[in-house]
Formats: C-alpha cells, sequence, structure tokens
C-alpha cells in the first residue's frame, strides 16, 4: 500500500470514530468511552460504587481499589422549563 493510501484509510477510520462519537456514544466500549473527553452539552461522567461497609458512593473520580460503574446522565433531565408550570 501507498503511504497516501495508508493515510487516506486512517483519516476515514478517525471521522467514522468523530461521528460516533457524536451521535451514538453509547456504542463506544467503556474502556474507549472514559477516556474521551466529555462532549459538548454533556456532563462528565459519575462514578458508583460500594465502600467497605456496603454503602453507595457517587463520586465525581473513580475509586483506586474497588470495582465501580460508570453513570452516565443527561443533565437536563428532571428540567422544567420555564413558563410551564403553575406557580
Amino acid at each position: 500500500m501507498k503511504a497516501s493510501h495508508i493515510l487516506l484509510l486512517l483519516a476515514a477510520i478517525a471521522v467514522a470514530g468523530a461521528v460516533v462519537w457524536r451521535f451514538r456514544p453509547g456504542w463506544l466500549p467503556d474502556l474507549v468511552a472514559n477516556h474521551l473527553p466529555a462532549r459538548s452539552g454533556e456532563a462528565p461522567p459519575l462514578y458508583k460504587w460500594r465502600d467497605a461497609k456496603g454503602r453507595l458512593n457517587v463520586t465525581s473520580t473513580p475509586p483506586a481499589d474497588r470495582p465501580y460503574e460508570v453513570v452516565r446522565y443527561d443533565p437536563d433531565t428532571n428540567v422544567v422549563p420555564s413558563g410551564s408550570g403553575k406557580p
């Protein structure tokens, strides 16, 4: 393969990855998604884990010594637009 073909192939892969990241981030494996920057308008991930006493914790940084689950949320959830509710 020529170098120009390889560069074209790498550019196509990068564009496809950017499209998936922008429009279907749920398709990305957690290993990849956790290392990508947050999309504009998207809240940063939260980390859900249990401490030694079994209490549930949700933090902005993952714990170093125990398993955790990455939680993504929509920051606009449960937001009532102004003017649409009763006083």
